[in-house]
C-alpha cells in the first residue's frame, strides 16, 4: 500500500479534489494530497493525531507513501483536526472513500453482489444519568443565550441552582426524599425555561439547545398524581443518553449484547472484498433501515438489467460502465448479471425484501422462520392467499382474512376450531386459532421458502462470512476503529468512511493496482 500511495497518490488524491475546502488566497499550507495520505495511513494504524504526525516525521515509509522527501518539514497535529472538520462540514464528506472506490470500479473489481452487515462503534462520551442530563441541557440553553436572555432565564429558575458547576448537587443520595426533591426541582427549572422560550423567536443556537432540553425533560420523568415529577418507570424508545453527543444512543447488536454509541454499516463485494458503501447511524437503528443507501448503486441499476447491448457494444463501453459493471460481470447474452444481496436475519424484513424484488435484485438474506409455540402448527402450515383474502388451516377449514390498519390482516377460525380433530396440535386458546399477516406477507413467505433450498444455503454459507472478516479488519484497532475518535454523527460517519477507504486502498495494494498511461486503472498481471 505504501508503494501504491507513492506511485498513484497524485491521481488518487489530487489537490483539486479538496479545492472547495480551502481558499487559495494566503499562506500555502500542507498540500491536501499529503494530508489525505496521512489520514488514510492514520486510520489503518489506529493512531491518534499526534501519533500520526510523529510517524510522518520519523517513519520513512510514511514519507515515501506521501511522496515527500526528508527535507519536507513536519506539521502540527491540528492540521489533521482541521482537515477532518472541513470534510465533515462539506457536502462530500466521504470524497476520499469515493475516490478510492472509483479506482476499484475502473479496474473491474466491483460487481453486482453485495454482502451487508453492521458493527458497533462505541461513542467518545460518557453516558449521563437523568439529573446530569437535565442540568447539562439547562446549562446549554443558558450558554447559548445572549446576556439579556440568559438573565431573564435565570430569573425563572426556582431551584436555586446556578448551573455553573458540572458536578452533581451535594445531597444525601441515600435519602429517597432528597433524590425525588432534586429531580422535581430540576425538572421544574427545565419546564420554566421552556415556557419562557415558548413562542419567542430564537436564533439557531438557542433553538437547538431548547430542543435538546425539551427532549431530555420529557424522556425520563413523569408527573405523578400529587404533582411531583419523578423518574419514569420506563425507558424512552429513542432516549438521548448524552448532551455532549446528542446523536449517540443505546444499541443492541444481539439481545444479550448492548452498547452505547453508533452503528457502522458496510456493503462489500464478496468477490473482490472491496467495500462499496458505508453508513453510520445511531446505535438503536435497525440494520435493514440503513440497507437501501448501501445498495443505491444496484437498486438504481434496473436499466442495466434490461439492457440488450451486444457483446461487441459492451466491450466498446470500456472496462466498466457508470455503475461499475465490468465485462466479466455481464452474462454471455450481453445483459448484466442479476444483482444479489446477502445478509443475516436483520436484513430479512418485509420492506427491504419488497424493495429488492422491485429492483429485480435477488435477496439472499435470511428471514426469520414462523414460530412454533408450544409444539403447535406454525404459521407456515396455513395456506395464506392474500389476493383472495383467505386463510386455510391444516384441517382444510377456510376463513376470510380481515384487513387491519397496518396493511396486514387477521383470520380468526373461532367456531371451526371447536370440533376440529387437530385442535390440540394447533392452538390452546379458548377462542380458537388466530392468524395475523403483515403488509409484506407474500415477500416474507417467498423468502422463507427459498432459503430451504440446499443450493441457497450453500451459496449463503460460502458468501456471507466474508463481510464478518472485513468488519474484523476494520475494527482491529480500538482508537478510531471500535471506539469513535470524534463526537457527532457527521464526524463519526466521515471517520468511518475514511477507515473504509484505507482498507480498500490496502486491498488494492495487495491486488497490484496500477494506473494506465492513457487513463484508467488495471491490476498487475505478473
Amino acid at each position: 500500500m505504501y508503494a501504491v500511495l507513492h506511485r498513484e497518490g497524485a491521481r488518487l488524491f489530487p489537490d483539486e479534489l479538496f479545492a472547495d475546502l480551502y481558499s487559495w488566497v494566503g499562506h500555502r499550507g500542507v498540500p491536501p494530497r499529503v494530508v489525505a495520505s496521512v489520514m488514510v495511513l492514520q486510520r489503518l494504524a489506529g493512531a491518534s493525531d499526534r501519533e500520526a504526525v510523529e510517524r510522518f516525521t520519523f517513519d520513512l515509509r510514511w514519507r515515501y507513501a506521501c511522496g515527500v522527501g526528508l527535507d519536507f518539514p513536519p506539521f502540527v497535529h491540528t492540521v489533521l483536526v482541521d482537515m477532518r472538520a472541513r470534510l465533515a462540514a462539506s457536502d462530500r464528506p466521504d470524497r476520499v472513500f469515493k475516490a478510492v472506490l472509483e479506482v476499484a470500479r475502473a479496474a473491474g473489481l466491483v460487481g453486482r453482489k453485495r454482502v451487508l452487515d453492521s458493527t458497533p462503534v462505541y461513542d467518545a462520551v460518557a453516558t449521563q444519568d437523568t439529573i446530569t442530563l437535565l442540568r447539562s441541557a439547562v446549562r446549554g440553553v443558558l450558554k447559548a443565550a445572549d446576556q439579556e436572555l440568559a438573565a431573564a432565564l435565570r430569573a425563572v429558575l426556582v431551584s436555586g441552582d446556578d448551573y455553573t458547576e458540572r458536578g452533581k448537587p451535594v445531597i444525601d443520595w441515600d435519602d429517597r426524599a432528597a433524590r425525588e426533591a432534586l429531580i422535581d426541582s430540576r425538572t421544574r427549572d427545565a419546564h420554566a425555561v421552556l415556557a419562557h422560550l415558548h413562542s419567542r423567536e430564537l436564533y439557531d443556537a438557542v433553538r437547538a439547545a431548547a430542543e435538546l432540553l425539551a427532549t431530555v425533560a420529557g424522556q425520563d420523568v413523569e408527573e405523578g398524581q400529587d404533582g411531583v415529577f419523578r423518574i419514569a418507570r420506563k425507558v424512552a424508545k429513542d432516549r438521548t443518553i448524552s448532551t455532549a453527543d446528542p446523536a449517540t444512543r443505546h444499541g443492541h447488536k444481539t439481545a444479550a449484547r448492548g452498547f452505547d454509541g453508533y452503528k457502522g454499516h458496510i456493503a462489500v463485494d464478496p468477490d473482490s472484498e472491496i467495500i462499496t458503501a458505508t453508513a453510520t447511524t445511531p446505535g438503536n437503528t435497525g440494520d435493514a433501515e440503513a440497507a437501501e443507501p448501501l445498495l443505491a448503486d444496484i437498486l438504481d441499476d434496473t436499466d442495466t438489467d434490461t439492457d440488450t447491448d451486444t457483446e461487441a457494444e459492451a466491450e466498446a463501453d470500456g472496462p466498466a460502465d457508470e455503475h461499475g459493471t465490468s465485462p466479466e460481470h455481464r452474462a454471455e447474452d450481453g445483459r448484466a448479471e442479476r444483482a444479489e444481496v446477502y445478509g443475516d436475519a436483520a436484513y430479512g424484513t418485509g420492506p427491504l425484501l419488497r424493495r429488492l424484488e422491485q429492483a429485480e435484485v435477488r435477496a439472499m438474506t435470511k428471514t426469520q422462520q414462523a414460530s412454533n409455540r408450544a409444539g403447535c402448527f406454525p404459521k407456515d402450515a396455513f395456506s395464506i392467499d392474500t389476493r383472495a383474502g383467505t386463510v386455510t388451516c391444516p384441517a382444510r377449514a377456510t376463513v376470510s382474512l380481515k384487513p387491519t390498519s397496518d396493511g396486514g390482516g387477521i383470520a380468526a377460525f373461532g367456531d371451526a376450531c371447536a370440533t376440529c380433530p387437530l385442535r390440540e396440535q394447533c392452538t390452546t386458546a379458548r377462542a380458537g386459532r388466530t392468524i395475523r399477516t403483515s403488509a409484506y406477507e407474500d415477500e416474507l413467505a417467498r423468502a422463507r421458502l427459498q432459503q430451504r433450498d440446499p443450493a441457497w444455503k450453500a451459496a449463503y454459507r460460502a458468501t456471507r462470512p466474508k463481510v464478518e472478516r472485513k468488519l474484523a479488519h476494520l475494527m482491529r484497532h480500538r482508537h478510531g476503529g471500535r471506539r469513535a475518535a470524534a463526537r457527532g454523527l457527521a464526524k463519526v460517519a466521515a471517520d468511518f468512511s475514511l477507515l473504509a477507504a484505507g482498507h480498500n486502498l490496502a486491498r488494492l495494494g495487495r491486488l497490484g493496482i496500477r494506473s494506465l498511461p492513457g487513463g484508467g486503472w488495471a491490476l498487475a498481471t505478473g
